[in-house]
């Protein structure tokens, strides 16, 4: 097994409320929390804790507490983080919902993680009412934070000027949050994370991310997504950063934000450090207070990630999870820069892993020549790993083992330096003609060419029924490239048996709003027999 170079940090036995602001300092009471970037408008941790413990006592006066799951539906808004820990301090499961969601994918989370209410914006609200009526949720359920007719909203919440509850939980067990993921195999379920698995991971995460006091973070990724509900949001808190709130990604809003607010430490997936490294209009901001870039939700190529830092001059570190783990495992270090870029860094604090042959079961523990292993499958054990999927034992059995390891699905390499390097997810790797090829490695590559703006790849069917990479490519501006000149690029660069065999030219690569390559999007363009 690979432990963590860290030693152990103490999880303490609390519920997430209690952890981040329980200990509170006179001092911290005047710190900036969040940043509404549209009006400069300012929200310190005094008035921000006074918020989430006056929507405590609101929720609890409508009964919702513990054994009560509400739905949360909305971008990311300066009340977002009073209203989520308000509703977390009341001791009710919140599941939060993609704002992309149309009707029918938020009724089916609503009605799978038995929701009784649900608070969105009233943008979201046509949506909601819809699947409301399609569950059976009742109207006066809906709590819409901006306001409408016929629906409370935050300002009848907070006006009421509540005391919150008296709590008493098992930090240890009971469901803080109800995030959905596919986890290993394609259809979403619910994911319980308790209280405990969220300390966890902000304790263990302060080891090695970065974030400072003196911090102003962009949170541009969704707080839905557990990402930047744990690195953003929690972690943020804790740390007692200012949050800079932003309800969905724009380039342009993006940069003006960064130069109009500040904003030094930046949380990216890797569609914005493409952006970053690419874009010609980067060039018309001023975004020189930003000295940190971290990245994650999805792999981000080592040249890619050099150049964006080095065209804004900031430092730029990868990290590693997934949400059934809180969802941090690994992330680099700012203290070694011995590290390389393309890696996700080192084991997090109380976590082990281990690395086993997909094929055979094998468990890989042996350094070859090269100072790496052997590639094998991620398995990870720790604080943060869920308690299981809501209702799906079965899924709970082929995600954690006997031992208490999730085995995540995803392919990795051990260097005798510390650190481990994704190479691509176990159902993703091409098979052709027995060699297995890494999407993952051929998009690094057709990243570094400066003639290509994006780009995905995935195996499909050739005539003789043989499974080969297919690019898929997105052209810089300008870019007069062709499929020949692709995969010529490509075959010069790596070995016979990972050449592009088939290229095809789109406008956008479809990617899920934490940052993922879509493929089954992709392999949807494919035509069938």
């Amino acid at each position: 097994m690979f432990a963590s170079p860290y030693p152990d940090v103490h999880i303490p036995d609390l519920t997430i409320y209690d952890f981040l602001f329980g200990s509170l300092e006179d001092s911290d009471r005047d710190q900036v929390a969040i940043v509404d970037p549209g009006s400069g408008a300012e929200t310190t941790y005094g008035e921000l804790v006074a918020r989430i413990d006056a929507l405590a006592g609101a929720f609890a006066a409508r009964g919702i507490g513990p054994g009560t799951v509400v739905g949360m539906l909305s971008p990311n808004i300066p009340t977002f983080p009073a209203v989520f820990h308000g509703l977390l301090r009341a001791g009710s499961t919140v599941t939060t919902l993609n704002t992309l969601f149309g009707a029918e994918e938020i009724g089916k989370q609503l009605a799978d993680s038995s929701a009784t209410w649900i608070v969105t914006v009233s943008p979201l609200l046509p949506q909601v009412i819809a699947a409301a009526g399609e569950i059976g949720l009742a109207a006066d359920h809906v709590i819409v934070l901006d306001g409408a007719a016929g629906h409370e909203g935050l300002a009848d919440l907070l006006s009421e000027q509540r005391t919150p509850p008296e709590l008493t939980i098992d930090p240890a067990t009971h469901i803080a949050v109800l995030p959905y993921s596919s986890g290993t195999t394609g259809v979403a379920k619910g994911v319980m994370l308790s209280h405990r698995n969220l300390v966890a991971n902000v304790q263990q995460s302060q080891v090695v991310v970065p974030v400072s006091h003196s911090d102003r973070v962009l949170a541009v990724l969704p707080f839905f997504h557990i990402y930047g509900m744990t690195v953003l949001l929690n972690l943020a808190l804790a740390r007692r950063a200012a949050l800079v709130t932003m309800p969905r990604f724009d380039l342009v809003d993006f940069l003006t934000t960064i130069q109009d607010r500040g904003c030094t430490f930046i949380f990216i997936a890797p569609p914005i450090a493409v952006a970053l490294a690419k874009h010609p209009i980067v060039d018309q901001f001023d975004i020189s207070s930003v000295n940190t870039l971290f990245s994650g939700a999805a792999p981000l190529d080592g040249e890619t990630g050099r150049r964006a830092a080095e065209r804004i001059n900031a430092r730029m570190f990868q990290g590693y999870g997934m949400t059934e783990l809180s969802p941090v495992s690994h992330a680099t270090p700012a203290d070694r820069p011995d590290i390389p870029l393309d890696s996700i860094g080192v084991t997090l604090p109380n976590i082990v892993c281990r690395l086993v042959d997909p094929a055979t079961g094998t468990e890989i523990v042996e350094i070859e020549a090269d100072g790496f292993t052997k590639p094998g499958e991620l398995w990870v054990s720790g604080p943060n790993v869920m308690l299981g999927y809501l209702g799906n034992p079965e899924a709970t059995a082929q995600t954690i083992d006997e031992d208490g390891f999730l085995h995540t699905g995803d392919v990795a390499t051990y260097h005798e330096d510390g650190y481990f390097t994704i190479i691509d997810r176990v159902k993703e790797l091409i098979k052709y003609k027995g060699y297995q090829v890494a999407p993952a490695e051929l998009e690094a590559l057709l990243l570094s060419n400066s003639d290509i703006a994006d780009a995905a790849v995935i195996g499909v069917l050739d005539e003789e029924g043989q499974e080969v990479p297919k690019a898929f490519v997105v052209r810089a501006e300008g870019s007069a490239i062709d499929a020949e000149w692709i995969m010529a690029f490509v075959a010069e660069r790596v070995a016979p048996y990972k050449k592009i065999r088939r290229v095809e030219f789109i406008d956008q690569i479809p990617k899920s709003s934490a940052g993922k390559i879509l493929r089954k999007d992709l392999r949807s363009r494919e035509p069938v027999g």
